[in-house]
């Protein structure tokens, strides 16, 4: 059976969910193996949790570069195995780093790339890949035509499910290749304790309708009893009412969770593609006319500051 190789994302030593998404993927095209970079003394429990979601095979590289460098030696490190193994696919996260990452690996590899995927099949020339593209207007099947295709997935693509398996852990030297950025001081994000914007389930925005940075009030509260991550549309960013951290859409991060609520956004093209991808879209506006009518499965006309607190105390109540 052909070899998958999943790169896997951890953090405080715990994998996260979109790594446990890519191993239950990665079954559909032949036998996962995960790659597991950098985790230190928590090595051998991100490695039994991969093979819990069906890694056959673990790869463990660790070494100081992965934590005083950038992407550097994950790139490396990926690209050494992939050669090594004769992989049929590499997998990564579809992040910033996981993006930058990939591209790298497929230009080293001499191969295609196929970034920013929401669904994965085997085919008969190789793996079939669908895409959002052009703003998410129009939903395409790719695949790589030369060498080792290199595909990254959204989060929330697919359920992790449980597969156990071996999980042979192989210990890998690698050679890195230096000449890299270094990382010359840290300072930790501030934890607002809700769910990375990006791998969270549920997502709750605010736009321009907020009115004001106090506006966020509702929006948070609501988010917090889904337990959801906040987001934010670039007017509502760019008035300074919320971080650029929590901006989605095209000059955002893209979100493609289960249920994405929209309070106060208009639904300009921008921010469409960054979550027309959601699989459930619940819109409330003033306007019945705004574009984001267009395109959600259930639609609120109303002030969002009466809609949003009756339907947050109904969750509450229930």
């Amino acid at each position: 059976m052909a070899e998958i190789l999943v790169l896997v994302d951890h953090a405080d030593g715990a994998v996260r969910k979109p790594a446990l998404e890519l191993l239950t993927l990665a079954r559909r095209l032949g036998e996962p193996s995960a790659v597991v970079l950098g985790a230190g003394e928590a090595a051998a429990s991100v490695a039994a949790t991969a093979a819990e979601y069906g890694a056959a095979t673990v790869y463990v590289a660790d070494g100081a570069e992965f934590g005083e460098q950038l992407v550097v030696p994950k790139v490396d490190a990926l690209t050494q195995i992939a050669k090594e193994k004769g992989v049929a696919a590499v997998l990564v996260t579809s992040s910033g780093e996981g993006k930058e990452v990939a591209a790298r690996v497929a230009l080293r590899l001499g191969s295609g790339l196929i970034t920013d995927a929401v669904e994965l099949e085997a085919g008969d020339e190789g793996p079939v890949a669908t895409q959002s593209v052009f703003a998410a207007s129009y939903t395409v099947k790719s695949r790589v035509s030369h060498g080792v295709p290199v595909i990254t997935v959204k989060p929330n693509s697919a359920a992790p499910e449980a597969a156990p398996a071996a999980g042979t852990v192989e210990n890998v030297a690698v050679a890195f290749t230096g000449n890299a950025a270094k990382v010359v001081s840290r300072t930790a994000r501030v934890s607002t304790g809700r769910p990375e914007l990006t791998e969270s389930a549920i997502v709750v925005s605010g736009g321009r309708g907020v009115g004001a940075a106090e506006g966020f009030e509702v929006v948070e509260k609501l988010a917090d009893s889904l337990g959801a991550a906040v987001g934010a549309s670039r007017a509502a960013v760019d008035a300074g009412w919320y971080p650029h951290s929590n901006q989605v859409g095209q000059t955002g991060k893209q979100v493609s969770p289960q249920l994405y609520v929209a309070a106060g956004i208009s639904g300009a093209i921008q921010h469409r593609a960054g979550m027309q991808t959601s699989k459930t879209i619940v819109a409330v506006n003033k306007d019945p006319e705004a574009p984001i009518f267009d395109l959600v499965d259930y639609g609120v006309v109303g002030d969002l500051f009466e809609v949003l607190p009756q339907l947050t105390e109904e969750i509450g109540a229930r």
